[in-house]
């Protein structure tokens, strides 16, 4: 399913997320195979192979650049036309960092997801912490061809969309480093200032 949404030339500079390294080592070759030009970063790549690797990326010569979310900090490329979760981040904030990566300097983008049934959680936790109702196409019983094991992610696609607007506790974007921190409201009674209310006697 990941393979057939290629056919769509607008994804020209695509960014997919998976949360392990062996993973995104599985579907870059997968995509290979296919005709799709790929290439995995994260933790196990030396130096040298991640700096190759993100620079085909940046230059077009490469159309998809497949990271865990570890690799993919301090990127900062501004023609990424879309972000594709092809596995559901554990944490719910990891999906603001994830889809920040697109529609950025004024561009447009999109954000697609897969989501199988046991990810259906995060995916709840994920409409609860964007406040948003991410619009779903159930691709189970789709027609065509089978495609290759490791991309056969078939339940409900979660989007595309875009990027959704920031509540006022999902995290912002740090300008310096381009990309997002990590940052939960606190407590009311550990914000700066906050004084509790006192008791009046006798009350």
């Amino acid at each position: 399913m990941l393979v057939e949404l290629f056919d769509d030339a607008t994804m020209s500079r695509v960014l997919v997320f998976t949360r392990t390294k062996r993973g995104a080592d599985r579907v870059a070759k997968a995509l290979d195979e296919a005709g799709v030009d790929a290439a995995a970063i994260h933790g196990n790549k030396s130096q040298g192979q991640r700096e190759r690797a993100l620079g085909a990326f940046k230059d077009g010569k490469t159309r998809v650049l497949v990271a865990t979310d570890i690799a993919a900090r301090g990127i900062d490329i501004d023609s990424v036309t879309h972000v594709v979760n092809f596995e559901l981040p554990e944490v719910a904030e990891a999906y603001v960092h994830r889809i920040g990566r697109t529609a950025r300097a004024g561009n447009g983008g999109r954000a697609i997801s897969f989501c199988d049934h046991e990810e259906r959680d995060l995916l709840r936790a994920i409409e609860r912490l964007t406040r948003l109702n991410l619009p779903k196409t159930d691709r189970r019983g789709a027609a065509g061809p089978k495609p290759a094991p490791t991309l056969r992610r078939a339940a409900v696609t979660a989007s595309p969309a875009p990027a959704p607007k920031r509540p006022h506790h999902v995290p912002h974007r740090d300008n310096r480093s381009g990309g997002a921190v990590a940052g939960n409201p606190r407590p009311a009674h550990r914000q700066r200032g906050f004084r509790p209310a006192r008791r009046a006697p006798g009350a």
